[in-house]
């Protein structure tokens, strides 16, 4: 396992698991479980996932050493607010049953998120979360945001598979030391991204899978990745990507894949904003 430090001097895994759309709480309790005992130490959850409660029951039931882990949850729209950051980050941590959260994120730039942020600033500064940042937050809203705010966002979540790279993004969190981390790296499998061609004759050079060679791919590009299994064998295959590198000339194969927009959501579309603040 690779890990990076965050401008605060926090220590990061690259690699970590998530639990999006895990609803079924035993489904999600056990697939916890199969991550601590893999190796996974990274847990990243949300509110709006409706699943902390089983993250924490797993966290409790594994055994694995607090400091160990690196828990992540996320602030929804309709908390997005100072108070209603407050209540939801009290709310969060009694679910996961947690002292403190290695980090907090607001979800998404929607409703009242600079009031939200100054909520997340003091729990920072008070020591109950280790570090804090966002998600989904564009170039021209996180140029905007940490020209604005006192501390500057340890993390960005945002997309990022081959066909959707965001270089600009990329670049903008270089420059303000804001560490990317993507959702959906394997860009919830769609362009037959587990057979590609390409992906899958690179993969056959190293004894890799096509996602294998994906998430390895983000990871030489400074990016955190969070894949999602239920089964534990995947989860091992996910996770068996730090005995090889991709060439360069690999990398920019890759890079042609890019298609410049997401195929998942449109945070452009007003719809989808009005459906965002109308959801749990």
């Amino acid at each position: 396992m690779e890990y990076t430090i965050l401008n605060n001097g926090i220590k990061m895994p690259m690699e970590g698991f998530g639990v999006f759309q895990m609803r079924n709480p035993k489904e999600c309790e056990q697939a916890v479980l199969d991550a601590i005992s893999v190796g996974y130490r990274l847990i990243d959850t949300a509110a709006s996932y409706g699943n902390e409660e089983s993250v924490g029951a797993a966290i409790q039931k594994s055994g694995a050493c607090r400091e160990d882990l690196f828990v992540t949850t996320k602030l929804w729209v309709s908390d997005s607010s100072y108070e209603g950051a407050k209540r939801a980050f009290e709310n969060s941590l009694k679910k996961l049953g947690l002292q403190y959260l290695d980090l907090y994120l607001l979800h998404q730039p929607m409703g009242d998120y600079y009031g939200a942020w100054s909520a997340l600033e003091e729990l920072y500064k008070e020591g109950r979360i280790r570090a804090i940042g966002v998600c989904n937050f564009y170039p021209h809203v996180l140029a905007d945001f940490c020209e604005t705010v006192e501390v500057i966002p340890a993390v960005n979540q945002i997309e990022l598979h081959p066909f959707f790279q965001q270089p600009d993004a990329l670049a903008l969190m270089k420059e303000y030391e804001v560490q990317p981390e993507a959702w959906g790296p394997f860009a919830e499998g769609k362009n037959g991204i587990f057979t590609n061609p390409v992906l899958t004759q690179i993969g056959e050079k190293y004894g890799k899978s096509a996602a294998q060679v994906v998430l390895r791919w983000n990871v030489q590009r400074g990016v955190v990745v969070i894949p999602k299994s239920i089964h534990k064998a995947r989860m091992e295959q996910n996770f068996d990507i730090w005995n090889f590198n991709l060439t360069d000339e690999e990398m920019r194969a890759i890079a042609t894949f890019d298609i410049g927009h997401s195929e998942i959501v449109n945070h452009f579309d007003p719809n989808f904003v009005r459906a965002l603040h109308g959801r749990y």
